[in-house]
């Protein structure tokens, strides 16, 4: 997008889709990520980051007119956040419009995992499916079971609602006991390792962060179920690959379910790729028509208060700006 020198310049992975391109038109003027020089780097006002590009500490050493930071999602991981508070720039993100979309994904990948879909859809496509044989692909049973939820926040929250209607036993570890839980949804706190211990199902929707970074490991890995399946809808980091590789090829757990995957993507001779315990998507949580259009308008709207010095609607972190306390 081409935009006039009087308008405010932004750094993004460009080519941003529509509408997140649709609703930045005449409102600022983007410089591509891979495009930009050192001429342009004094004009930068802005950063938008859409596809998770990375924002260090000498990136925004070099783009010394920055004032706000608008991340399309709620996982920042890919900013250095303690590097943007140093230097005053608010970090804007997407919390609250893609639990839902999330959490759905998350039940998605569960179900998909126990009652085998996947291998169900390719030999119902396949030549050797010629008739009815009742012995064939017998799955796990959910409705009924313990469903353990790693990080009960807004998304952790919504997989547990949606646990409650198919009658699972809850179980969740957090940093804190959650006193506000909604009336009539029952769910017990438990250790770590308890939690791994009991359920039938894990779902990890924690942050990554420092203290989350690998948090599942092989030492949790061999805490869990043999007949366990382990779903993360949270980032790839959380879980350790090589551990939960190892876990399965020794059936220390029975399968996983992957939406993100560390490293992302793998590498295409990655030995999960052919491992028919494992299901894994393209990092589709958030990816719906209504979530994708509420986070473009939510992170649209960050970005634009950011450049005019405003609070933003959703902050990650807690500093003030060059034009103004946020």
């Amino acid at each position: 997008m081409s935009g006039s020198l009087s308008l405010p310049r932004v750094l993004a992975d460009t080519p941003l889709p529509s509408p997140v391109s649709e609703m930045l038109e005449g409102k600022v003027s983007l410089v591509p990520w891979q495009g930009v020089t050192s001429a342009t780097k004094s004009h930068v006002e802005g950063i938008y980051t859409y596809g998770h590009p990375r924002v260090d500490g000498p990136l925004l050493a070099s783009l010394e007119g920055v004032r706000v930071i608008s991340n399309h999602g709620v996982g920042v991981d890919h900013i250095d956040i303690e590097e943007a508070t140093h230097r005053k720039i608010p970090v804007g993100n997407t919390p609250g419009v893609l639990d839902g979309a999330t959490a759905d994904m998350a039940f998605t990948l569960l179900l998909a995992a126990a009652r085998r879909i996947i291998e169900g859809d390719q030999f119902a496509r396949g030549a050797s499916f010629t008739h009815y044989d009742p012995s064939l692909l017998i799955g796990l049973e959910v409705h009924g079971k313990t469903i353990g939820i790693i990080g009960m926040g807004r998304i952790g929250l919504q997989v547990a609602m949606r646990a409650t209607g198919f009658g699972m036993e809850i179980l969740y570890h957090n940093r804190r006991i959650r006193n506000d839980l909604p009336t009539g949804l029952r769910a017990e706190y438990t250790s770590l390792f308890e939690l791994l211990g009991r359920s039938d199902f894990v779902v990890v929707c924690v942050p990554l962060e420092k203290d989350t970074h690998r948090l599942i490991d092989a030492k949790c890995l061999s805490r869990m179920k043999s007949s366990a399946i382990l779903i993360n809808v949270a980032r790839g980091g959380v879980i350790d690959t090589d551990a939960l590789t190892e876990a399965l090829d020794n059936r220390i757990i029975h399968a996983a379910a992957l939406d993100v995957t560390d490293p992302e993507p793998l590498p295409r001779d990655h030995p999960l790729l052919t491992s028919s315990h494992v299901i894994i998507s393209p990092h589709l949580g958030s990816a719906t028509k209504q979530t994708r259009l509420a986070m473009a308008e939510l992170s649209v709207a960050n970005l634009m208060l950011g450049l005019e010095g405003k609070p933003l609607i959703h902050q990650v972190n807690q500093c003030s700006s060059s034009l103004g306390t946020v």
